[in-house]
């Protein structure tokens, strides 16, 4: 059966939107889902599934967690093959010297990363960001809070995004990996 990664936008941080990692579990094996594990508390799911694409399980575990938690947050899925490619396609994977500082932007349509353009100019050297394929990559070196750019790409100009931290990804990857 496949694999597939969920990634939740905004849970758990502060008192606002607060999802149980075990709840979420629990949903997810509702819906029809096996395998279920989590990571961390930030929403952050893998799981398997018998049939479907991505964007069906993202509208569905959305649906699902507004219906039955009555909490609305956006949800992307990728499949581990994807998770893979994003990650082999980091272009700034080799240079980042702190991983919780390289982030990771996911769309669930790669056309919404061209929204993403707008972080460019906020940019200021060392920080360095690039537009993938599949992903963004912003490498905030001195700190994602002190970063114009880091901010923008967790405010109003990502809301179509969710982001992870390079050290998450790779947790996640690794995740993925050993579920086969």
């Amino acid at each position: 059966m496949p694999l597939f990664v969920a990634l939740l936008r905004g849970i758990n941080v502060g008192k606002a939107k607060r999802v149980p990692m075990a709840e979420l579990r629990t949903l997810l094996a509702e819906l029809g889902y096996t395998d279920v594990v989590t990571l961390l508390n930030s929403g952050n799911v893998v799981f398997r599934a018998a049939k479907g694409t991505p964007a069906k399980h993202a509208a569905q575990i959305a649906a699902a967690i507004s219906s039955k938690l009555k909490i609305d947050v956006p949800v992307i899925v990728k499949s581990a093959q994807e998770l893979a490619t994003i990650v082999a396609e980091n272009p700034l994977a080799a240079t980042a010297t702190d991983s919780t500082r390289l982030l990771v932007a996911f769309v669930q349509d790669a056309t919404a990363l061209s929204g993403l353009a707008g972080i460019e100019p906020l940019v200021v050297p060392p920080e360095q960001f690039v537009l993938g394929k599949h992903a963004a990559y912003l490498n905030c070196v001195s700190g994602i809070l002190e970063s114009k750019a880091g901010k923008a790409l967790l405010g109003k100009a990502g809301k179509s995004v969710t982001t992870r931290n390079w050290a998450t990804v790779l947790k996640l990857q690794a995740l993925a990996g050993l579920q086969r």
